[in-house]
C-alpha cells in the first residue's frame, strides 16, 4: 500500500474524511473534527511510519 493510500485511509477511518483531494468548496474541503480523533488519526500514522521502517 502506498503511503498515500495508507494516510488517506487514516484519514478516513479515524476523522471521518472520504477524500483527501481538494474539491474547491468549503464545506467539502474543511471538516470539524474532534481532538480525540485527531489524536487516534496521529497515532495510526505514527504506528504505520514505525511499521514500515521495522518492515525495511
Amino acid at each position: 500500500m502506498s503511503v498515500d493510500q495508507r494516510i488517506a485511509d487514516i484519514a478516513k477511518q479515524h476523522l471521518g474524511i472520504e477524500t483527501l483531494e481538494e474539491r474547491k468548496s468549503d464545506s467539502l474541503d474543511f471538516h470539524e473534527v474532534s481532538v480525540w480523533s485527531v489524536e487516534a488519526a496521529l497515532r495510526a500514522a505514527f504506528a504505520a511510519g514505525a511499521a514500515s521502517k521495522e518492515g525495511r
